[in-house]
């Protein structure tokens, strides 16, 4: 007997979405190909800043690890979500709102991506190789990619069952499916920052920041001001995370990317801006932070759809959205869950029936939390909202302090069927 060929996956990006794909796919019977533009993995230089991993994510993290309990040395339990106002020129705060049961986790950008590539086979990735193009065969049974090496320029040719857009919010890939489909600017850009400390530091500046926000370590604060909110948490291994929005027409950008590059002129500028606006505890973290960086905050309306004959859209190339829900990552991972468990349900044979199955549960979802995270950054910008007054954490009332809680999104407790399986459920 001839031994059938598993089925062949090209998954563009390394990105945490990219390679939560591949793990599932994995697991689902298939082969994979990761193309990746940067030279190599990033756990060799950690980079990126910190985020929260909602309920669902850990369980789904916790089933591809062959110990679930890894995933608690990266992360810090986050079991209090709290909202709270400044006043910038009093240098007074007060809380808005309080969850004590938010069981999210915070975790570095660099070590979840590390945690998760880990267990992949490295022979998966094709590093320092950039997307050019893809076609469907003639006969619609094949899909081909074609690469640029960029050690050499030479142009490579790859021929798969099915290609993987996680590319990223500015995806080369849904801008060819669907071409139609535009970024929005959410009117804001974002600073972010990881503040990097020894585990035992008892400098003016930690036992400062820790007296001013108390629960830090166990809480995620999100803290207004007027017309600017800036979220803080803290990391493991002796970090502090922080992510200033501000409000400012659109940067001009270079190549696909959302990062602007600063100067030491805008981070002064950035300095100075904090000492007005936050608390002075916050506002030395801050200033102490090495390398700062600016990303431009963008969302689109919800898609029509999220495949297209063999091509299927994850992550922020499926749903670009705004961070105020703590949506992309963890949207990502239920998107590579949820593919996975459709294709091993349907198999090849029925492979348009598990991509719109993917759809079908996914989109729904994704689309309600798109349009909720975009009125919730625009409520905490103090940004026009039809039908309602501009939001003011000094005159606001319950009703929108409620909203603005992470415990409320929509549909974020919402466990899709097809997963019961991975989690031991009949």
């Amino acid at each position: 007997m001839v031994k059938k060929q598993k089925p062949r996956a090209i998954i563009v990006g390394g990105s945490i979405a990219g390679i939560s794909c591949a793990k599932a796919l994995i697991l689902a019977g298939w082969d994979v190909l990761v193309i990746e533009k940067t030279r190599g993995p990033p756990t060799a230089n950690p980079t990126g800043a910190g985020l929260g991993l909602d309920p669902l994510s850990q369980k789904i993290i916790q089933t591809w690890l062959h110990q679930p309990d890894l995933l608690y040395k990266i992360t810090l339990p986050l079991s209090i979500n709290q909202n709270q106002a400044t006043d910038g020129e009093k240098k007074i705060s007060w809380v808005l709102a309080r969850d004590e049961n938010f069981n999210y986790r915070s975790t570095y950008w660099a070590d979840l991506h590390g945690l998760i590539y880990n267990t992949l086979p490295t022979q998966i990735f094709l590093w320092g190789h950039q997307y050019l193009s893809f076609c469907i065969s003639q006969d619609k049974t094949s899909v081909k990619v074609k690469a640029k090496v960029l050690q050499t320029d030479e142009i490579i040719q790859i021929e798969g069952d099915l290609l993987v857009a996680a590319d990223g919010s500015r995806s080369s890939i849904r801008q060819s499916v669907l071409p139609h489909v535009k970024l929005r600017y959410a009117g804001y850009c974002a600073w972010r920052g990881v503040h990097k400390f020894s585990e035992n530091d008892v400098s003016e500046t930690i036992l400062g920041i820790r007296k001013a926000y108390p629960d830090l370590g166990k809480c995620l604060y999100m803290e207004l001001g007027s017309g600017s909110h800036i979220v803080l948490t803290e990391l493991t291994k002796g970090k502090i995370n922080w992510a200033w929005y501000v409000n400012q027409p659109e940067p001009e950008l270079q190549g696909n990317t959302t990062a602007v590059k600063v100067s030491s002129v805008m981070i002064e500028v950035l300095h100075q801006r904090a000492e007005k606006v936050w608390l002075p505890e916050l506002a030395r973290v801050i200033k102490e932070t090495r390398e700062p960086f600016l990303n431009v905050v963008y969302d689109c309306d919800p898609l029509p759809q999220i495949f297209c004959d063999r091509v299927v859209l994850t992550g922020d190339a499926a749903h670009p959205t705004t961070p105020h829900s703590a949506r992309s990552t963890n949207m990502a991972i239920i998107d590579a869950a949820v593919l996975g468990k459709c294709l091993e349900k349907w198999g090849t044979v029925y492979l348009q029936s598990a991509l719109k199955e993917y759809q079908s549960i996914r989109l729904p979802v994704t689309s309600t939390q798109i349009l909720h995270s975009r009125l919730v950054g625009r409520m905490k910008q103090a940004l026009s909202i039809p039908g309602r007054e501009p939001f003011d954490p000094k005159t606001a009332g319950p009703e929108d302090f409620q909203f603005l809680q992470n415990t409320n999104i929509p549909l974020v407790h919402d466990v899709p069927p097809i997963l019961d399986s991975m989690f031991g459920r009949s």
